[in-house]
């Protein structure tokens, strides 16, 4: 009877429950009441389906480095203090819908910190997804041609946050400053937008261009965004610097 209560629950794809009940019955059962071991069953069913969901959430937002919060170097050296690691691990800008803007030079961290909120935003359950903004630039251009372009604006817009990493390593030509005006429209008060550059904020209106969409972009992404403008020496160097030692 228990072998064929076991098969159901993989049948079913109670995956959580069957390891459950497999080591309920392994381990004995008699400690627990009805009660309790069906309460047992049902969180470990629950516990296994966030599990695997926030798995498949990382995995669909491909970041480019596996982070976490908690690896994130605070110092006063850096211009990065307890209180606003503590804001952005709360993941409150996401219902606030605040962005984000995250800028300094080389190596100094950016892209790590992006990755490691957007990580945190898919432990808390938010659809998340990590671009470069020159190849995501590069496959909209593609999709304009072979038509899949609306279908992957639509997928940018329904994210609960995007990551844009690498901004203004290159002047934005006018199609890709039409992708990023309609990318930032798209989100404006509805969604949070991550943007991680060597540039400080007042070089962006260069890079973006035309005068006019400059204005209406950065209108929509400064106003109710949080700054983190970080500081010191390359990480990048200095780790590679210690390895050597």
């Amino acid at each position: 009877m228990n072998q064929n209560t076991l098969d159901k629950m993989k049948n079913l794809k109670l995956y959580g429950m069957h390891r459950a009940f497999t080591s309920t019955l392994e381990l004995g059962s008699a400690s627990y009441t009805n009660d309790e071991l069906i309460a047992f069953l049902i969180d470990s069913e629950f516990d296994d389906k966030e599990n695997r969901k926030v798995e498949r959430l990382i995995n669909t937002a491909k970041f480019r480095y596996k982070a976490y919060m908690e690896e994130i170097t605070v110092s006063v050296t850096r211009n990065l203090d307890k209180n606003t690691i503590a804001r952005l691990t709360s993941c409150d800008f996401i219902k606030q819908k605040q962005n984000i803007l995250v800028t300094g030079s080389t190596g100094v961290g950016k892209s790590f910190i992006a990755s490691a909120i957007g990580y945190k935003a898919c432990m808390n359950g938010y659809k998340v997804m990590y671009f470069s903004a020159g190849k995501l630039f590069a496959k909209l251009k593609m999709a304009k041609a072979d038509g899949s372009y609306h279908k992957e604006i639509d997928r940018i817009e329904k994210q609960d946050l995007i990551i844009l990493d690498d901004f203004g390593l290159q002047s934005l030509d006018s199609h890709k400053r039409d992708f990023f005006m309609e990318i930032i429209e798209d989100r404006h008060g509805k969604r949070s937008t991550i943007i991680a550059s060597q540039l400080p904020v007042s070089a962006w209106h260069d890079v973006i261009g035309e005068q006019t969409i400059a204005d209406a972009i950065l209108d929509r992404m400064v106003h109710n965004s949080m700054r983190i403008d970080l500081k010191g020496e390359s990480l990048r160097k200095k780790n590679a610097t210690t390895e050597k030692k």
